[in-house]
Parts: C-alpha cells; structure tokens; sequence
C-alpha cells in the first residue's frame, strides 16, 4: 500500500491524471472481447448446444397456451 501511496502523491506534484486507458489498453480489450466472442460462438454453433437450443424452440412453439 505504501508504494500506492507514494505514487498517488507524485501525480499530485503538477502532474495530469489519466483520464482514460491508452491505444493498447483499448486493443487489448478488443481482443479480448473478439476472443470471448469465438469462442461463444464456437460453443452455440457446436452439435450438441445446436440440438438442445432446437428443442427449446421447438417444444415452445408447441407449447398448449
């Protein structure tokens, strides 16, 4: 906690504060969010979910109202 400290006291000494994250910061949460993606996709499109997500369409199309 010290070195928090320390480092918070510096910015305050005629430094600027970051007001937001920098062009890597972005490009790493953009792969990050394409990889989560894939893989969500690969999970929804794969046999067995494609069955089970079929039949829940199906038995609530036939469902008695």
């Amino acid at each position: 906690m010290r070195g928090v400290g320390c480092r918070v006291r510096a910015r305050g000494k005629g430094r600027e504060r970051d007001a937001g994250m920098a062009t890597s910061e972005y490009a790493v949460g953009i792969l990050a969010a394409v990889a989560f993606a894939m893989v969500l996709y690969k999970v929804v499109t794969s046999g067995a979910v494609s069955e089970q997500l079929a039949a829940i369409v199906s038995r609530a199309l036939n469902a008695a109202v």
